[in-house]
């Protein structure tokens, strides 16, 4: 008897002990969120996760620029970490947003794009933030047969960089409403008019979108993989590093 006793009361401690240490590995996100909540009014926290090798945790907001706290949240470190391999430097904050932005684009549905695809199969689809009055984003838009043609399907997010009630971002919604948004966008890409045009649009929303996935200027073009190209490059020379040519 006192023998069955004491086995259960080392099962209790052992259960405790893991309740313990559960609580303990939550503590640091929930201490970092409390704080920064705290002392950063309006700051919106989307993960807290563990960076072990740096001891230090990365933290994703509604801000452009990554954190990294310790794990009271005390210090705070703003910007890129690098990492220094054999290989050479990596930055280990781009690829975490590389990975983000692949899954926030590939989960957007393709009505809400302007899309230009192949006849035939679809070999690679890149993710364009583009502003229709952007000179390259003009000349990257007069390459697209050629991508089209590489079987390279081009997905449009509206990004006009003068930012809402200007005549740029009223032109994009024009495109996005109107009852051909692919002719449009190519007449508008040209330089010719395009009819005003009305409706419910995402072009807010994406414009949004493009500054939280740290689109600063245009063309951005995101790979499949989410890694982002900042500004033109012609297509035959985005279909090699594709692996196309």
């Amino acid at each position: 008897m006192m023998m069955q006793r004491v086995r259960w009361l080392a099962i209790a401690m052992l259960g405790l002990l893991f309740a313990s240490v559960s609580a303990q590995a939550e503590e640091p996100e929930s201490a970092i969120k409390a704080r920064l909540a705290a002392s950063i009014p309006g700051l919106e926290i989307l993960s807290v996760r563990p960076v072990p090798e740096a001891g230090l945790y990365e933290v994703e907001t509604n801000n452009r620029d990554m954190l990294y706290t310790t794990a009271d949240g005390r210090f705070i470190i703003v910007g890129d970490m690098l990492e220094l391999t054999a290989e050479g430097v990596s930055n280990v904050t781009e690829a975490g947003r590389s990975g983000r932005r692949a899954e926030v684009l590939n989960a957007i549905p393709e009505t809400q794009l302007v899309s230009f695809a192949p006849e035939g199969e679809v070999k690679r689809t890149l993710h364009v933030f583009t502003d229709i009055d952007c000179v390259y984003c003009r000349r990257l838009h007069d390459d697209v047969p050629r991508l089209n043609e590489l079987g390279v399907k081009v997905n449009y997010y509206a990004f006009p960089r003068s930012g809402p009630g200007t005549p740029s971002f009223d032109k994009y919604v024009s495109v996005w409403c109107a009852d051909d948004p692919l002719d449009a966008m190519t007449r508008a890409k040209a330089g010719r008019s395009v009819p005003d045009a009305r409706c419910d649009n995402p072009v807010q929303s994406q414009f949004e979108l493009g500054r939280t996935l740290g689109v600063s200027g245009t063309p951005a073009i995101i790979l499949e993989d989410g890694h982002m190209i900042r500004g033109y490059l012609p297509a035959n020379e985005l279909a090699k590093g594709l692996g196309l040519l």
